[in-house]
């Protein structure tokens, strides 16, 4: 059966001048993730990133230690949603930026509609991204997809036929550098297991990250 691992890019940077850059932390994440790859002796039939930095650099850096000489696909559906948009169009008063990103999120799926900068068009993009990587996946492979938090939250949640409460509850815990394993066969897609991280937990607490 078709494995397909959605995976969280390392750290990126919040304090720096360009948050779309992976910082020390996220490449050490990036590192032992690839050791755990390689521990694992995957049959990798695809490689998918989003078109953000982060992304792409945690997916170069974790390929690299694995030893997978692969050239990554690109596509856009795999983008995090913009979150610094998001807080700027919904602001919440007081609260950690946590409560504040939470509470602009449920502003913009309450908003409803349909289409490119909306939470149904960022949801059902993730889903097609997904549909797409599982049909071109032969019986036996193993499809890497680096993407983000709110990406993974969005397609599992819609896996579980969650309600946005249980996305949010999802989008809060992605680590850093986890992974998120799906198998595809012939009744669908099925989440396996969620938000994988032991192979962090060598490096300490520093390495339990979650922006």
């Amino acid at each position: 059966m078709p494995a397909i691992y959605l995976i969280r890019h390392g750290k990126a940077s919040p304090e720096a001048e360009d948050y779309d850059e992976l910082s020390p932390t996220g490449y050490e994440q990036a590192r032992l993730l690839g050791a755990e790859l390689k521990r694992r002796e995957l049959r990798v039939g695809r490689v998918v990133t989003g078109l953000l930095r982060r992304q792409r650099q945690t997916a170069a850096a974790a390929l690299a230690e694995a030893g997978l000489d692969r050239e990554p696909e690109g596509d856009a559906r795999w983008n995090e949603y913009d979150h610094l948009g998001l807080l700027g169009a919904h602001a919440a008063d007081g609260g950690s930026l946590q409560e504040r990103l939470d509470a602009s999120l449920t502003a913009w799926i309450e908003a409803g509609g349909s289409g490119p900068g909306t939470w149904e068009g960022f949801r059902s993009g993730g889903r097609q991204a997904l549909d797409d990587v599982a049909a071109g996946l032969d019986r036996g492979r193993t499809a890497l997809v680096f993407t983000s938090a709110g990406v993974i939250a969005a397609v599992c949640s819609s896996l579980l036929g969650a309600s946005p409460a249980g996305f949010l509850a999802m989008n809060r815990v992605v680590v850093n550098g986890s992974v998120t394993k799906l198998a595809h066969g012939r009744g669908g897609t099925q989440l396996l297991s969620f938000n994988d991280h032991a192979h962090l937990e060598q490096g300490g607490p520093a390495l339990m990250t979650y922006r």
